[in-house]
């Protein structure tokens, strides 16, 4: 299945595979990257 002409078609579903693992992915970076932003601004102040 290939995604190359994902913005010709019709928005018709709520939602794709693609926006899931979109929307996960972007989730888990936050997840695991809000942690290490909060030590290291305890550790500069």
């Amino acid at each position: 299945m290939h995604f190359e002409y994902k913005n010709t078609m019709p928005r018709e579903q709520s939602f794709s595979t693609e926006d899931i693992l979109w929307g996960v992915g972007i989730w888990s970076v936050i997840l695991t990257l809000s942690p290490v932003v909060v030590l290291y601004v305890l550790m500069v102040a």
